[in-house]
């Protein structure tokens, strides 16, 4: 049997450090919704985050994915503080895309940041604790079977890099999470717009291709700290029988 290929992280992609509280507003979610959850999580990519750590005391299971758990502990980490100075570059020329770490809190880019700091950390001790719960893999092909999560999550990756994952890659990776997922469970994406705050453009073509695959989307409004809301993507397997491959026309 060939060996799969070791991921390679991309240098331009951040490993960023979220905190539970904040995946929770990303993605429409709450602490109880997350401990009720019939079986495990997978979070694509994990990045440095604090999800495993702190979902783990819900009693919730979360399956970190991302190619840059290939690396060494501390080029992951350098590659980790590297994005929050990122982060804090980005925040201050365009707050407005970024939340506060508290509901309806104000937009301070220091209180953001240290969330960060405490995921980090608590990434770091979790990954050397439960390094089976964090797999180094890549879209648009998971070492997972069909069906094994009960809600997949994927953040700040497929619409947010539009030069890594173009209109036919976007369709794989969005398929390929739908797969991994349960009949009776759900994929949510977000944001549906690049790093600069430019929407997909093709999104309705997108999810025509997806309807074609057999998978139901949905663009769901979340509301935001700011008494705003936020647009994510919500995929289900639609039914029917299996999914078929990709359309042969171009997005």
């Amino acid at each position: 049997m060939a060996t799969a290929p070791t991921p390679v992280p991309a240098p331009d992609v951040l490993v960023t450090s979220r905190p539970l509280d904040e995946y929770c507003a990303l993605f429409g979610l709450t602490r109880a919704r997350l401990a009720a959850l019939p079986g495990p999580l997978l979070d694509c990519p994990g990045g440095a985050s604090g999800l495993a750590a702190e979902a783990r005391e819900l009693g919730c299971r979360v399956i970190a994915v991302d190619p840059a758990y290939a690396l060494p502990p501390p080029e992951l980490a350098a590659r980790a503080l590297a994005a929050r100075a990122s982060m804090a570059s980005a925040m201050a020329a365009r707050p407005q895309l970024y939340p506060s770490p508290r509901p309806r809190g104000p937009a301070r880019p220091e209180r953001y940041l240290r969330s960060w700091d405490r995921a980090r950390r608590l990434f770091a001790a979790d990954s050397a604790a439960h390094p089976q719960c964090y797999l180094a893999a890549a879209l648009p092909r998971l070492p997972f079977a069909d069906g094994a999560f009960a809600l997949t999550l994927s953040g700040y990756l497929i619409f947010a890099y539009p030069e890594l994952f173009g209109p036919e890659r976007q369709l794989a990776a969005l398929a390929e999470l739908v797969r991994v997922t349960a009949a009776d469970g759900e994929v949510r994406v977000q944001p549906l717009h690049d790093g600069r705050g430019r929407r997909c453009g093709h999104l309705d073509r997108l999810r025509y291709a997806l309807g074609e695959r057999r998978i139901a989307s949905e663009v769901r409004r979340v509301p935001r700290e700011d008494g705003r809301t936020r647009r994510i993507l919500v995929l289900r397997a639609a039914g029917g029988g299996p999914r078929g491959p990709a359309p042969a026309h171009p997005l």
